[in-house]
């Protein structure tokens, strides 16, 4: 069977080249004799990898030198518990809730600090961007979710505050430029833009690493992770390798988060384009709060959307499955995800739609 169409949301499509690439230098890497997967981190090989991945990383974000580039374990989940233990001091959190995953960040931050939502789109099932208020004038951090893979909406508006910023960036990460020096943490999983599971990039603003709380245990400070260059215990090596392979794809193929916006827009601008004419499928969300990663829609009949499902699986075009809360359709659309991909997609759905309209 060849390769499919996987608008999965996570873990996601890669691009070919990086899993040839890894394919190739999968049994010796560079000569070495060895996987990377059976190297020490101790080692200068793997130094060397962890260093490069850095390198590309500030280069393509533009990351101030005042930023640690963290390589953690956990994924994106863990940074919840890690916020309240590094950046809490006066004990309360502003918050931005427009999806799952900001709910469940309120909720992890919420066993340790007091928790102010500042905005909720929960009213209309996280169709659109609320409006931000009643700002805490000394809280600790605003912290906000990105791109919502679960509804399909993105956040574009940064508060004015005197509080850290801190982005949960897992689905929006490396998908546009976004103005580091704006945030104090900046976080994500590497799963869906530029890796696999297994590891979380924290950018973090050196003085913010300093003083995390009393008793905090070792593998939930910055500081371990900033005073030993992310190798204090064992890394996970094979996944910062792999991430070190999508930044070099990134870098040769767009040369800058600017190129990769317009790719972006493109490749999801053609499925928003037939969901705005569709007699049969309907987007979900508010057009200026339209996600550029995931695209989320629906029939309004749940048995078509069940067969709309199966018969673009059996075309090639998989996991195109609604969250179970919300139901209907979503694709996900990261960069990795090839332009082709996606007009075919469209293709299909116009065929489907003529079969299946009334």
């Amino acid at each position: 069977m060849g390769r499919v169409y996987n608008f999965s949301a996570g873990p996601a499509m890669l691009p070919e080249e990086v899993l040839r690439k890894a394919q190739e230098e999968m049994l010796d890497y560079e000569g070495s004799g060895m996987s990377v997967m059976e190297m020490s981190h101790r080692g200068s090989v793997v130094r060397g990898i962890f260093q490069e991945a850095e390198e590309l990383l500030r280069e393509l974000m533009e990351i101030p030198d005042n930023y640690k580039v963290l390589f953690c374990q956990g994924g994106a989940s863990l940074q919840f518990s890690m916020l309240p233990f590094n950046l809490s001091k006066k004990g309360i959190a502003d918050l931005l809730v427009t999806g799952n995953w900001s709910e469940k960040a309120k909720s992890e931050i919420g066993k340790f600090m007091k928790v102010n939502v500042v905005g909720t789109s929960k009213d209309r099932d996280y169709a659109y961007i609320p409006a931000i208020e009643n700002l805490t004038p000394d809280a600790d951090f605003y912290h906000y979710t990105a791109n919502n893979t679960i509804y399909g909406t993105a956040v574009n508006v940064l508060p004015e505050t005197n509080a850290p910023i801190v982005a949960d960036m897992t689905s929006a990460i490396l998908s546009r430029p976004y103005d580091v020096s704006k945030h104090g943490i900046i976080y994500a999983g590497a799963q869906k833009q530029f890796g696999i599971a297994g590891l979380a990039l924290a950018i973090v603003r050196e003085d913010l690493t300093l003083t995390p709380a009393e008793n905090t245990p070792t593998l939930l400070k910055y500081s371990t992770y900033s005073d030993n260059e992310s190798m204090y215990n064992t890394p996970p090596v094979y996944a910062v390798y792999l991430t070190s392979l999508v930044l070099k794809w990134y870098k040769e193929t767009f040369g800058n988060l600017g190129n990769v916006q317009k790719h972006q827009v493109a490749k999801t601008g053609l499925l928003y384009d037939f969901l705005d004419q569709s007699k049969l499928f309907k987007p979900f969300v508010d057009k200026e709060a339209r996600s550029t990663q995931n695209v989320t829609f629906g029939t309004g009949d749940k048995e078509l959307d069940k067969l709309f499902i199966k018969e673009a699986a059996e075309a090639g075009f998989v996991n195109l499955g609604g969250y179970r809360t919300i139901g209907g359709m979503r694709a996900s659309i990261y960069t990795p995800f090839p332009l082709e991909g996606v007009e075919k997609l469209v293709e299909f759905m116009r065929e489907f739609e003529v079969k299946h309209h009334v």
